[in-house]
Order: C-alpha cells, then sequence, then structure tokens
C-alpha cells in the first residue's frame, strides 16, 4: 500500500484537475497492485488487464457506481474534478466519460493526500467487489 506519512500538500488546497494528476497515480498503483496479488502473469498480460481498469470508460462507469455510496464530502470531490476544465480529451474517450473519469481520479488524489489510504482501499475493494457482482449476473 502507499506510504501516506510526511504528506507536505493537503487534498483540500488544489484544484480537480491537480487532484486527479495524483489520484491518476494512486489508482493505477492499486490496479496493478491488484493483478499483481491475482498471480504472475507475463508483463504483456498485465498491461492489457491494466488498461481495462484505467481507461476513461471504465472509470465512467465506476464514477456512476460510487456517487450514490460515498460521504457528501467525497461527493463534493469527485463533483469538483468531473466539473474541471480540461483542454484535451484522449482518444477513444468521449467528454462525458473524460470528466467523469477526472472525477474518480480526483477522489483517489484526495484521499491520498488527506493521508486516508484505509478509505482508498475500502474504496478500491468495493469496485472490485462490483465487478464480481456484474460477473455473477
Amino acid at each position: 500500500m502507499l506510504d501516506m506519512s510526511n504528506k507536505k500538500i493537503g487534498g483540500n488546497a488544489l484544484n480537480g484537475l491537480s487532484l486527479a494528476f495524483i489520484g491518476d497515480a494512486v489508482y493505477e498503483i492499486m490496479v496493478r497492485e491488484h493483478l499483481l496479488e491475482n498471480g504472475s502473469l507475463q508483463v504483456g498480460k498485465l498491461h492489457r488487464m491494466a488498461v481495462e481498469y484505467v481507461r476513461a470508460s471504465y472509470q465512467a462507469e465506476v464514477f456512476d457506481f460510487l456517487e450514490p455510496i460515498v460521504d457528501e464530502e467525497e461527493r463534493g470531490i469527485l463533483h469538483r474534478g468531473r466539473n474541471a476544465s480540461a483542454t484535451h480529451i484522449p482518444r477513444g474517450a468521449n467528454a462525458i466519460e473524460y470528466r467523469k473519469a477526472t472525477g474518480v481520479e480526483s477522489l483517489f488524489g484526495w484521499l491520498y493526500l488527506e493521508g486516508k489510504s484505509e478509505r482508498i482501499k475500502e474504496l478500491f475493494d468495493m469496485i472490485l467487489n462490483r465487478e464480481k457482482e456484474e460477473v455473477r449476473i
């Protein structure tokens, strides 16, 4: 798990895009740790699997899943990230998906900067459990 000690920047001091900048890395680390916990695979296959979790369309679904279950403060961070003005939308994503993905990354960045490692793990586990529930249906 990520080391949250000695943080010099609080999450409330940053705008949504800055939170998403760090949150993108936090979320990616969580995905990579999860994939490695599930066995040893070829690096190319791990990369392809990771891309599925970090692409904007998937994170937009995560936004829709998290929005009704997070607390009011976290929902505010999700919305701050979603409402941030991005100047470039990557190929393969539409504007709505990209904005929602930015919201998810903002939330993970804010939680990281606020030192809330247990909450990061809790939310990420909920996301993964959502995956398992959808597969069963």
